[in-house]
């Protein structure tokens, strides 16, 4: 086979810059053109810098994150003083302490009866009492929470401890417990002015309704009372959205609910279409922060069960001797100095 001479001649042509490219001297003569000398390696460290300073930047905006500000005036120590005592809140109100209760009695009729007697006799202040059966047969339990002083919580827990239906009288004020309340909410889904329905302006008093110009305006024209008091009601009240507009605000406000819901770690029963109902186990300061946030939405209704708790377990090991156990108690071992070596 017979190629043209022009193929060839370029085959010969590449062979060619191949061979010249082999060669050292070649690479040395490319590397050393001046348009690349500023990318030849060097072994002075300063040479970054040189080039900087031959080559100032100019044209270039300066950015605010590298403006240099002046430094905020020293501070005396009086001054410091006086700003963390003025920023410190203040002291709230004293609270009365909570006392936990926990009564294991027979399970028969007027036994919850007998106990509440006593409390309601004696003027002790009952915060929550919860009641149920346990999973032995004829055992009921009962958590009281109590709310007043040390002394008065010692001398409940006697009387209920002198009650025949009575077993013990267990006091977990302070034990490390698992608390759990139980809630139950019914929230509106259409916004706090549709949560209660809005009824005739006829309740508002003559007071509230003498100063408002519709009302006083129905009344000059010669209109009655009664027709000046609805108008004032419907100037007042006529905030009625349109389906389209309903039905975008309650989906608005579901997934508002839901998405709170979600971050209490509770959950949805039931849904319709004019509210929601919300389950919600946690601590009662959790279930109160939670009411209070999903208050501003309506709140139809709400239940809650009362404080239920379980003291922790304080062994945290299999193992007996394990050294953490006693940490997590409080407890050190007790050695016996009988037992140890001589001397």
């Amino acid at each position: 086979m017979v190629l043209p001479c022009s193929l060839l001649a370029q085959a010969g042509a590449q062979r060619a810059v191949l061979r010249s490219l082999a060669s050292p001297a070649k690479w040395v003569q490319l590397v050393q053109k001046p348009q690349t000398q500023r990318f030849q390696s060097t072994r002075s460290s300063t040479t970054a810098n040189s080039y900087k300073l031959s080559h100032p930047q100019a044209g270039t905006v300066a950015s605010p994150y590298r403006k240099k500000f002046a430094a905020p005036p020293p501070i005396t120590a009086e001054e410091a003083v006086s700003n963390i005592l003025y920023n410190t809140p203040t002291s709230k109100a004293p609270v009365e302490s909570k006392h936990i209760l926990d009564c294991l009695a027979q399970d028969e009729p007027g036994v919850l009866s007998r106990v509440t007697g006593i409390m309601a006799a004696r003027g002790y202040n009952i915060d929550t009492l919860v009641a149920s059966k346990t999973e032995v047969p004829g055992l009921s339990r009962m958590t009281i929470v109590l709310k007043g002083e040390r002394m008065m919580m010692v001398q409940a827990k006697r009387q209920l401890e002198d009650l025949v239906p009575i077993w013990a009288v267990l006091d977990y004020t302070d034990t490390k417990l698992i608390q759990r309340e139980l809630l139950l909410a019914k929230v509106s889904i259409l916004g706090p002015e549709h949560a209660i329905p809005q009824v005739r302006a006829y309740r508002h008093s003559k007071e509230e309704m003498a100063h408002d110009p519709v009302y006083e305006e129905t009344l000059a024209s010669g209109g009655g009372a009664a027709e000046a008091a609805d108008q004032h009601h419907h100037e007042r009240y006529a905030t009625t959205p349109s389906a389209s507009e309903s039905l975008l605000l309650s989906h608005r406000n579901l997934k508002a609910l839901r998405e709170l819901t979600s971050l209490f770690q509770g959950r949805i029963v039931d849904v319709s279409a004019e509210s929601i109902a919300i389950e919600l186990s946690a601590k009662s300061e959790r279930v109160d922060a939670f009411l209070s946030l999903i208050r501003p939405f309506g709140i139809l209704e709400a239940v809650r069960s009362g404080l239920m708790v379980m003291p922790r377990s304080q062994q945290l090991s299999m193992y007996e001797d394990d050294p953490a156990s006693d940490d997590v108690t409080g407890q050190a071992t007790v050695v016996d100095d009988t037992m140890l070596p001589p001397g």
